[in-house]
């Protein structure tokens, strides 16, 4: 039977620590399938596959991971998620915000952006994202 002690926690002192935007080292990456979960935590219904990295920020002993980048889109600054959108041949389709990330780290695949370096920023949420722009 599940305990209900989270019924009588109180408000603590301590506010959530938002690192700043750095230069980060990714460290791992990965690809991740993006869905509708059960109360498991599986994926019932997948929506598509979104690369996640695994990043070293100067802040913090632990590391992050990170799967937007903020982006110049037909003139306008646009966060998106990094994506895997292929084309007809079944490669990264070019002009994706995947594809930008890549380019621009010069990274040829997805497994290419192991160690590479790389700036943030703050997303509209307030959550950090790659900075490609």
């Amino acid at each position: 039977m599940e305990t209900q002690d989270e019924l009588n926690l109180g408000i603590g002192t301590e506010e959530a620590v938002t690192l700043k935007p750095a230069n980060v080292k990714i460290v791992n990456v990965k690809i991740e399938p993006i869905g509708d979960k059960n109360d498991k935590g599986e994926i019932i219904k997948k929506k598509g596959e979104k690369v996640s990295c695994e990043v070293k920020h100067p802040e913090k002993e632990e590391n992050i991971k990170i799967s937007s980048i903020k982006y110049e889109n037909k003139g306008k600054l646009e966060t998106s998620g990094l994506w895997i959108n292929k084309d007809s041949e079944g490669k990264i389709r070019k002009g994706s915000a995947l594809a930008v990330f890549m380019n621009l780290l010069k990274a040829s695949t997805i497994a290419d952006l192991k160690d590479k370096e790389t700036g943030t920023c703050l997303d509209d949420k307030g959550y950090l994202s790659f900075k490609a722009y």
